[in-house]
């Protein structure tokens, strides 16, 4: 119904007093929208929501994910351009943000919180993208079958004494070409065919999709030794701690290249509307309250200085890892996939 005044000088002095009200910030006839953050990720949907809850359980921001193959991702944001629905853009490898980065897709980010948070290897030179969380490519071992002592490299599981024995990640997974990669830049391209010649005759069927299923042939007995991220055995024994199965952290002999190491990290899309909110929920993952979350729930090493790791891992300072630069993922990417075709591993 029309708000109708027979008296005009009432009427100025109810309008003059509604404007009052308005600019003053008190009359407000409906509550705003809570904000909306779209992200794209390449993460498993079950390891990264819990964190993201906790987010929108502290600002109230509430999170549209938008879960596919890190691969896939990259090329739609590619295709939508500016178009695009996403505010971020998080996955668990390194590679896979700096090639996001180098398509000018993520937003350069100037925080404090980031630098005083994740030490400058973790991250894009300009902090277009950051790492969250890291991991190792390690040996999976069947502790009945396989003494520790016997693996002290990635490249021992190329040994003909391995045939039969072993599970491997397929050609498509970032694991095995981010992992492959490093190797690759470590001994040169014909030491590393040589390797993976190997693999692919010992491995023979045991090839998988899902590193959780390389971890559970491991410890039915199905095969002797896999190679997969460090936590999804620590997942596993979680769940059935009696399991006999344990971990080598491979390439600490003299002379070896280091653990390989990834990371999961995030980046924030650059034609985003929702540029605070994006930075809001950054801050919170790198925070320590964040990375806590990723190491008590997803058995990752966190990589802020001040957060443990679970106690069940091997202490991070009794391991090195492998120098190669994860920023350096993304330029050797193609040549490794090119080799891996090569030698013909599925």
């Amino acid at each position: 119904m029309a708000f109708v005044c027979s008296v005009p000088t009432l009427c100025r002095t109810i309008l003059s007093s509604l404007l009052l009200l308005f600019a003053a910030g008190i009359f407000v006839p409906s509550a705003p929208a809570a904000d909306t953050l779209t992200i794209y990720s390449g993460r498993s949907e079950r390891l990264i929501k819990p964190v993201l809850d906790a987010f929108t359980a502290k600002t109230g921001i509430q999170i549209e994910l938008l879960s596919s193959g890190t691969t896939e991702l990259v090329n739609r944001l590619k295709a939508e351009g500016d178009r695009t629905s996403a505010d971020l853009f998080i996955t668990n490898d390194a590679g896979s943000l700096e090639l996001a980065r180098g398509a000018g897709l993520l937003h350069p980010l100037n925080m404090r919180e980031i630098e005083r948070a994740i030490p400058a290897q973790f991250r894009a030179p300009d902090n277009a993208w950051v790492g969250l969380s890291g991991r190792f490519w390690i040996v999976v071992y069947n502790n009945t079958m396989v003494k520790p002592d016997q693996i002290k490299s990635l490249l021992d599981l190329a040994d003909p004494k391995w045939k039969d024995k072993i599970a491997i990640p397929n050609s498509g997974s970032e694991y095995l070409q981010a992992g492959v990669s490093v190797i690759r830049s470590t001994y040169g391209d014909e030491k590393t065919r040589q390797f993976l010649q190997g693999l692919k005759t010992n491995a023979d069927n045991q090839v998988y999709q899902k590193s959780s299923q390389i971890v559970d042939a491991v410890a039915k007995g199905q095969v002797a030794l896999g190679i997969v991220n460090h936590y999804y055995v620590y997942r596993h024994l979680a769940a059935q701690p009696g399991a006999p199965i344990a971990v080598v952290m491979p390439d600490q002999q003299e002379g070896g290249m280091g653990a390989i190491m990834n990371v999961a990290g995030v980046g924030v899309i650059k034609s985003t509307k929702r540029l605070d909110s994006a930075k809001l929920l950054v801050e919170f993952l790198v925070a320590q309250a964040g990375q806590k979350l990723f190491a008590d729930l997803d058995k990752e090493y966190p990589l802020h200085q001040d957060v443990k790791a679970d106690p069940a891992l091997v202490e991070r300072k009794s391991f090195r890892a492998a120098l190669v630069p994860l920023s350096k993922l993304a330029e050797l990417r193609e040549p490794t996939i090119t080799l891996i075709e090569q030698v013909g591993l599925r």
